[in-house]
């Protein structure tokens, strides 16, 4: 006998939202998750009364008006801004790069000064280049910026993020590279910005309200009663934000990605570096960057309340069997691939696939929840 009418695999903001979406229209929705937890990559840890964001800073952005009203409905978001700050050898630059990056890298205090040192650089990279095109990243990035900002804010956490040297990674990975002539620190440009007020599972526990869910339960588990071959036997409908290769059983091949492994200490510190990301773009430091998790929702002396601040050190490595695939690598044998699995999920009329694994496609949290709000359930 059907029981549900959707089975939602994963429970991350696209199968919590798409439950929340089929609740609201009266359809019954079972949520099963293999991990201990609920929230997918957006799941906190509370340590010494602090969120942790235990898979990686999450910043929530948009200028999207209905999306930012819809999760405002659910939870209240905070003020936090993003304003990273990059540390190559000792030396601290404003993100993204803005005149506080360029009075920082030159002691220039003016837009025209910036911008005829910028030019002055990309003018001796083009003229190296002799009318061809960038024929890899490292020569995009300095056709775009020049040598000094490319040798200490892009290079060396480039190649840890990727694992690759700047010269074997294609152009198009940096297609263009943001340059603000004005004093603002903010690193998106969208219209709202922040963190859930109590961290992200208050959201995902309001989108998840009235659903059933379990965890600890591997969709591909054979000994499940929910697995790939049974679903059909309790839903009408599967949602599936799981890896389409594994869905497929690898037939076209696995797909590819880069991870993030890190390594989180509590110390007995107030403030430990006096802002929520800190990217190390030297080569020689192993992590790409430091979070330090209290300043996504503690700001000013409230910092200070509490004695302790919980960092997460934050490093790129190769996917294995095992690991959590973060980000896909779109070179052409992974998109080749991705493209024929996609193809086949279109001709699946009773399932839905969705999310950064399920589409094979790096994702933002907003246009996740924007692509589950325009769908029909």
């Amino acid at each position: 006998m059907i029981k549900y009418d959707y089975l939602i695999v994963g429970s991350g903001l696209f199968g919590a939202t798409f439950a929340y979406r089929a609740n609201q229209a009266g359809k019954k929705c079972l949520v099963i998750d293999k991990r201990p937890h609920l929230g997918g990559n957006v799941y906190c840890e509370r340590i010494a009364d602090i969120n942790v964001h235990k898979y990686g800073a999450h910043i929530f952005h948009t200028s999207n008006k209905q999306v930012w009203d819809f999760v405002n409905s659910l939870v209240e978001f905070n003020r936090y801004t993003n304003c990273p700050v990059a540390n190559y050898k000792g030396k601290l630059y404003n993100l993204p790069f803005n005149m506080n990056t360029f009075y920082q890298m030159w002691g220039v205090q003016t837009p025209d000064a910036a911008l005829a040192k910028i030019e002055e650089q990309r003018r001796n990279v083009l003229n190296d280049l002799q009318g061809r095109e960038p024929a890899n990243l490292e020569e995009q990035a300095l056709s775009l910026v020049g040598r000094d900002i490319y040798e200490k804010l892009i290079k060396g956490y480039t190649e840890k993020q990727w694992g690759r040297k700047c010269t074997e990674l294609p152009a198009f990975i940096i297609k263009r590279l943001p340059i603000r002539l004005v004093f603002d620190n903010n690193y998106f440009n969208d219209k709202y910005q922040g963190v859930p007020i109590g961290g992200y599972n208050k959201l995902i526990e309001a989108l998840l309200c009235g659903s059933e869910v379990k965890t600890d339960l591997d969709f591909f588990d054979k000994t499940s009663p929910y697995n790939s071959g049974n679903w059909r036997d309790v839903a009408n409908r599967l949602v599936y934000t799981g890896p389409i290769d594994e869905f497929y059983d690898y037939v076209y091949g696995k797909l590819e990605y880069r991870t993030v492994r890190f390594e989180t200490e509590l110390l007995n510190e107030a403030n430990h570096q006096g802002n929520a990301v800190v990217n190390y773009t030297e080569g020689s430091v192993p992590f790409t960057r430091v979070i330090e998790h209290k300043h996504f929702e503690m700001f000013g002396p409230e910092v200070y309340e509490n004695p302790r601040t919980v960092i997460s050190r934050e490093y790129s490595e190769e996917y294995r069997d095992g690991m959590e695939p973060y980000y896909p690598i779109n070179n052409e044998r992974n998109n080749s691939i991705a493209e024929k699995y996609r193809s086949r999920s279109m001709s699946e009329c009773d399932i839905v696939f969705g999310g950064r694994l399920a589409e094979y496609k790096y994702y933002d949290m907003a246009p996740v929840i924007e692509k589950v709000l325009n769908l029909d359930v």
